[in-house]
């Protein structure tokens, strides 16, 4: 771990260089998120320069931003496994070091996690000062202002950096408010303000009405009025690439004694000139190269996601009814078309999963077909709200999840294997998925007329059906069989489950019935009793959690049928969180890859 706060700023200035050089390095050759990283290696090095990682709690809001963290806390060397299996996290994870106080992944959690450290700090008696970094986009949640907002009141030691690096949440007003804000982050403002509070206290409060109206004039031309009124002191904003500056003022927040915001502006992608900027794409990336940014590689397989834009596409112009929402991933999802064709029918709300949903419900509510796009693991967000404002009403929302399954790099944080769990034991909700390209076609043609809540899902990438067979129509809670054999085994696939049964049943050295299940709620009970007479083995294949899942199901069908006769075996996922890493390695480490599976089978059906 390096000693920084001991270093010269001559070495301090090269330490930086020499991150983001690694940070380059590396994520050229194994993906990951770049442009907000490296934008935020100054930051990373003053907090370490300040404030003691071995006492005070180092919080990072998503923490995909954390990696000159990483590199400064004693991993280097291994950093070159970054998002690889068995490698280094993309994100803060306390099991790979001490220096990383919680796991992180999804945004907006730091200040509510910054609390509660300070809440047990005060309570142990201890002096630890919580540090937090949280971007500009992370201030879009709800859940930031839920934290804000005790904090004001409770007035805990700590200090939050906001990262403005993107979408300024108040753009400085020229060079007043540089002369004001540099002002403010000075020792000489702070320590009259603190004399000035304690002098007013003797004074009538005539006069203290005055000096407090001259100091919030002040900062009504100052973007940091609204962290002041929720009763949280600000600075900035400051260059967030001037280290000396930015370590300076970090000590006078640390020193305060209270609640700070310290609201620092840095450039995206800062030392690299082709991610410099506001640029999307630079966000996250596949292996690249260096000299001309150019991707390594690409599959070339069509994705889900760029299948479901088309379709999408395709409905809205026939359709002005139908509208649309995303929550801050408007290029993950495939919106962005949408957005720039139908700028007034298809809505980015930032990071707002609670609200995005609930306010589909009066659309829904006054005619519109919405649909609501959005990765499976983000969902989970916005449960409440699916149940209390969506299926309650049985408003016809339509769900579409994408990344349903596993993720590979990003790991247990994204992983989107709970959708089917948490949404079946939804009352009003119905549940389908397509296996390929053409089924998506007609899965969204059935859920654009359909005229209840409902949820697609889809995985990242291809499907590994990759059939061209047209598709037939969706028809609610009907399934369709593939293919039929005399054998007593049956597979049944669901969405992206049903390449996988088909590469198994490849591999079986028999002849395997395949059971499209499109449906898990509701379930087509009737083509289930009728494989009941034909088949005594059952398998399950779909990417999602066991436990609630597809094979759960299934099994509670049969026993509400009291159909005893059954050997059902499901292989979805077990009760765990699933790791990061290339989804192939991952898949071999759970013993799901077809290969295996085909083994499984024979053993299973050999007892």
């Amino acid at each position: 771990m390096k000693n920084i706060e001991n270093m010269t700023p001559i070495k301090r200035e090269m330490l930086c260089k020499d991150i983001r050089e690694r940070i380059l390095e590396v994520v050229s050759q194994n993906g990951g998120h770049l442009s907000s990283t490296l934008g935020a290696t100054e930051l990373i090095v003053a907090m370490h320069a300040v404030f003691d990682v071995k006492k005070d709690p180092f919080i990072f809001d998503v923490s995909h931003q954390a990696y000159a963290h990483k590199l400064i806390t004693g991993r280097w060397e291994e950093f070159s496994t970054l998002r690889q299996f068995n490698g280094l996290c993309g994100y803060t994870k306390p099991s790979e070091s001490d220096a990383d106080y919680y796991v992180a992944g999804h945004s907006s959690t730091s200040i509510s996690l910054g609390v509660g450290a300070a809440k047990a700090n005060s309570l142990k008696g201890g002096d630890a000062v919580p540090v937090m970094m949280i971007g500009d986009g992370s201030m879009t949640a709800g859940m930031v202002y839920e934290a804000l907002n005790e904090l004001g009141e409770r007035k805990y030691p700590l200090v939050i950096i906001l990262n403005d690096n993107e979408m300024s949440i108040a753009k400085p007003i020229g060079a007043i408010s540089k002369m004001l804000s540099q002002t403010m982050a000075g020792p000489f403002y702070q320590k009259l303000k603190s004399k000035t509070e304690k002098i007013l206290e003797h004074f009538p409060e005539g006069a203290i009405y005055m000096a407090k109206r001259f100091e919030e004039s002040l900062k009504l031309i100052t973007p940091g009025l609204i962290f002041e009124e929720m009763g949280v002191e600000y600075i900035g904003p400051v260059d967030g690439h001037d280290l000396e500056s930015l370590i300076a003022t970090l000590t006078i927040a640390k020193n305060m004694g209270k609640p700070v915001i310290v609201h620092a502006q840095t450039l995206k992608g800062k030392g690299y000139d082709l991610a410099e900027g506001h640029h999307e794409h630079w966000h996250g990336v596949s292996p690249f190269d260096i000299s001309d940014g150019k991707a390594s590689k690409s599959s070339g397989k069509k994705s889900a996601t760029k299948i479901y834009t088309e379709k999408l596409l395709e409905l809205a112009h026939k359709d002005e009814k139908i509208v649309g929402v995303t929550a801050a991933m408007p290029s993950g999802t495939g919106l962005s078309p949408l957005l720039e064709q139908f700028p007034d029918r298809f809505w980015d709300v930032a990071i707002a999963e609670q609200h995005a949903v609930t306010s589909m419900g009066p659309l829904a509510k006054e005619g519109f077909k919405p649909f609501c796009t959005i990765y499976s693991t983000f969902l989970q967000r916005g449960y409440d709200q699916v149940i209390h404002d969506i299926c309650l009403m049985a408003l016809p929302v339509v769900f579409a999840l994408d990344r349903a399954g596993i993720v590979g790099e990003d790991g247990e944080t994204h992983q989107g294997v709970f959708d089917i769990s948490f949404l079946r034991a939804i009352p009003n909700m119905t549940l389908f998925a397509p296996r390929n390209e053409n089924d998506m076609h007609a899965a969204l043609d059935f859920a654009h007329t359909y005229q209840s809540p409902c949820s697609i899902r889809y995985p990242r990438g291809a499907f590994l059906d990759e059939s061209t067979d047209k598709a037939k129509p969706f028809i609610l809670g009907k399934s369709e069989m593939l293919q039929e054999s005399k054998e007593k085994i049956l597979f049944i696939g669901y969405g992206n489950g049903v390449g996988r049964a088909k590469q198994t049943a490849e591999l079986m050295d028999k002849d395997i019935s395949i059971l499209d299940l499109r449906f898990v709620k509701p379930l087509d009970e009737d083509k289930l009793r009728e494989c009941a007479k034909k088949y005594t083995h059952w398998y399950v294949f779909s990417d999602s959690a066991k436990m609630g899942g597809v094979g759960s199901a299934i099994l509670e069908f049969l026993a509400d049928d009291c159909i005893t006769d059954i050997n059902v075996t499901s292989f979805e996922y077990s009760d765990d969180f699933i790791t990061h890493g290339n989804t192939k390695l991952v898949e071999e480490s759970l013993g799901l890859l077809p290969s295996q599976l085909a083994e499984k089978v024979k053993v299973s059906f050999s007892k």
